[in-house]
């Protein structure tokens, strides 16, 4: 069974319960996604407001937001601007930001070891979501990785209303452009945005070159780079990650870099985190 390689390295006596809330509801996002076959749900206003909302959620929210901003705080910036980053992360709908960035550092800790919970040696489709199909022990030690952020007032408030916030997002987009907009805006944006961020969990462990020793499988991936703002040069990242950059070569490409460099110059990004790179950081392809 799915489970058994990581029951067995997690060494847990009995097997791991089927999360059907999370099965259900992504089965459910997937399946409304697929609305926008349909001839008359599609106009290019639509597609529009998907690729606005990608940009917005999954670069400002995710990459920017909850991963670079408040998971390893490669940056500081002032608490309004990082609570408005909470929020657009929340709009991904990727679970609580507390969840989200306990587990990222859980991951952290823990990378593509027998406690990792998308242990890439466990498998592709393991690690891209078969994971969160699946009670999995890490959700245990999140108070333990999220003591800065756990009594946040705003942070406890997105991490109760991320739903109803979709749902909000759902209607106004409704009453802008009708159930094209809803399609698009919501349910293929989610998917797209989902399936880009768990390519750095999985295709980034897989395929790509090695620029340093990080002690895990993470590699530099330039087409999942292409589809998350930057996030595919996971081996940088792995090997530096405190730094507010991830492309560290001139051909590595770093979107959400750029937007942290722009925050920087306008003074809304202080303290930016940079590797001392030396001699020994130039790639080799493995």
């Amino acid at each position: 069974m799915l489970y058994f390689p990581y029951l067995m390295t997690v060494a847990i006596s009995k097997p791991l319960k089927r999360n059907w809330p999370t099965i259900l509801f992504l089965g459910g996002i997937h399946f409304f996604a697929l609305f926008a076959f349909v001839p008359n749900l599609f106009n290019w206003q639509a597609v529009g407001v998907a690729l606005l909302l990608h940009w917005f959620t999954g670069c400002l929210g995710i990459t920017l937001g909850w991963h670079r901003l408040i998971s390893h705080r490669s940056f500081t910036t002032p608490k309004w601007l990082e609570y408005f980053f909470v929020f657009c992360g929340s709009l991904s709908c990727q679970a609580s930001p507390i969840e989200w960035i306990g587990l990222h550092r859980h991951h952290h800790a823990y990378s593509d070891q027998a406690l990792d919970h998308h242990n890439s040696n466990l498998g592709f489709w393991w690690s891209h979501m078969g994971w969160m199909c699946y009670d999995i022990p890490a959700k245990q030690e999140l108070e333990r990785f999220t003591r800065d952020i756990a009594q946040d007032p705003v942070y406890l408030f997105f991490d109760r209303y991320f739903l109803p916030l979709q749902a909000v997002l759902a209607l106004g987009l409704y009453a802008l452009g009708g159930w094209s907009f809803v399609v698009w805006g919501v349910f293929v944006r989610l998917v797209a945005v989902y399936h880009c961020t768990w390519f750095v969990n999985s295709a980034t462990h897989k395929f790509g070159y090695r620029s340093h020793e990080s002690g895990d499988n993470s590699r530099n991936c330039w087409w999942v780079a292409l589809l998350t703002y930057g996030e595919g040069w996971h081996n940088n990242h792995h090997a530096y990650q405190y730094s507010a950059r991830h492309g560290l070569q001139w051909w590595e490409l770093d979107v959400t870099w750029l937007t942290i460099r722009a925050l920087e110059l306008v003074g809304l990004a202080t303290k930016v985190k940079l590797p001392n790179l030396g001699a020994g950081a130039q790639p080799r392809r493995e």
